[in-house]
């Protein structure tokens, strides 16, 4: 339960890390795949030239990620965040002046880089160092940012590119960056850093001690934890990037889908909530081996329906397990190895997110253009993640909390 008080006393951190997430919705797929039809008939690709564009956008997004994730250890939040919104916006306004096809690896590099990769980094790394023993609701709260902008974005833009087109969509969309600007520099005007017994300014993880990119790296943990980690990201973004094949396979419309998109916001914020606690109290490592089964068992689902009720549950299941996503990736990385190298530790572990992310539109894209619908590209999705959850419950279910675990 997230107490008024909690609230009332970190009020502008929370609204900065939500303003961040919220922002953030631009170099997401959920909105980016929305012009996907525009794009490429504007430009005249076929689904596997546009899932490459993509795809070669976002890796290069992910290896920059390696690089400018340690920033967050160096730059104070503040500025590093008005400066990456700033970038946001400009990348923006260069999709909608986009002359020609040669262009869009950059302008997606820019979207995915600034969007998913940095300003989702900044807000949860901050948070990881602002918190301590309520990392879990704190991480609810600003992820009310992700939500807001996945359930209002995509069926307002769609709307509105009816109205005005594409391009001036993506340029209405720049504005927004900007207005984020000054409230950024309001918010923050104070930093926060933990005070009190129950708070400190550094948290070790395991072994007690803080652990370097390096260690973290060449420990095994990390790379079985990948196997899962990769996953989310990956067929979440395929699903949302081929939205608009999936609807016309169905016999749907896009704004019937885009119009559900509040039943998976409303999922997301409801386990959110709930299992926020839940890491708090007990720990990520007790809801790592279940947090994927709602949406493996929703694409089995949607595999097999026909009707657009079916897209409703599969949102729906997809909220739960994004909730539970959101609840743990705050808490993981920060009490398994540490807060003092925090914000280089998780850029591996955003790169990995962004990496997956940038395989998935590519891969199905491909399959797509062989044949292979992404009906039935979602049983092997499925397949993947209940096989990655019946490991997760071996491996971490007898690992426990980074008290009693030990490299």
């Amino acid at each position: 339960m997230i107490k008024p008080s909690f609230l009332a006393a970190n009020a502008p951190w929370l609204a900065a890390g939500g303003l961040l997430t919220f922002s953030s919705s631009f170099g997401q797929t959920f909105f980016i795949s929305i012009f996907a039809g525009e794009i490429r008939g504007a430009f005249g690709l076929t689904h596997g030239q546009w899932g490459g564009i993509y795809t070669l956008g976002t890796l290069t997004s992910a290896v920059a990620m390696l690089w400018a994730g340690g920033l967050a250890d160096r730059i104070p939040v503040r500025r590093l965040s008005v400066i990456v919104l700033v970038l946001l916006s400009l990348v923006c306004i260069s999709m909608a002046l986009a002359p020609a096809f040669w262009i869009l690896p950059l302008v997606i590099f820019g979207l995915r880089f600034c969007g998913q990769g940095m300003l989702s980094h900044i807000a949860i790394v901050a948070l990881g160092k602002w918190f301590a023993r309520q990392r879990g609701r704190a991480n609810s709260i600003i992820s009310l940012g992700f939500l807001t902008g996945e359930a209002l974005l995509p069926v307002t833009f769609v709307l509105l590119t009816g109205v005005v087109g594409w391009r001036w969509s993506w340029g209405i969309a720049a504005l927004i960056p900007l207005l984020a600007v000054p409230m950024m520099l309001g918010l923050l005007a104070k930093d926060r850093v933990p005070q009190g017994s129950m708070e400190q300014a550094e948290t070790p993880g395991m072994d007690d001690r803080h652990w370097t990119r390096r260690q973290v790296l060449a420990h095994w943990l990390f790379w079985v934890t990948a196997l899962g980690y990769i996953a989310p990201p990956t067929f979440g973004t395929a699903f949302f990037f081929q939205q608009v094949h999936l609807v016309e396979l169905k016999g749907w419309t896009l704004e019937q889908f885009t119009a559900l998109m509040p039943i998976y916001t409303l999922c997301s914020l409801g386990t959110m909530l709930i299992t926020g606690g839940i890491v708090d109290k007990f720990g990520p490592a007790r809801l790592m081996p279940v947090f994927m089964l709602p949406f493996a068992f929703g694409m089995l689902l949607l595999a097999q329906g026909q009707s657009i009720w079916f897209a409703a549950v599969t949102l729906a299941l997809f909220g739960m397990m994004q909730g539970i996503m959101v609840s743990i990736s705050a808490a993981f990385w920060p009490e398994y190895y540490g807060t003092r190298y925090l914000g280089s530790v998780r850029a591996v572990a955003m790169a990995t997110m962004v990496f997956g992310s940038a395989i998935g539109p590519g891969i199905t894209g491909v399959l797509i253009d062989l044949g292979v619908d992404f009906r039935t590209q979602m049983v092997g999705m499925a397949m993947y993640m209940l096989a990655i959850s019946v490991l997760f419950a071996f491996v971490f279910l007898r690992l426990g909390r980074p008290s009693a675990a030990t490299a």
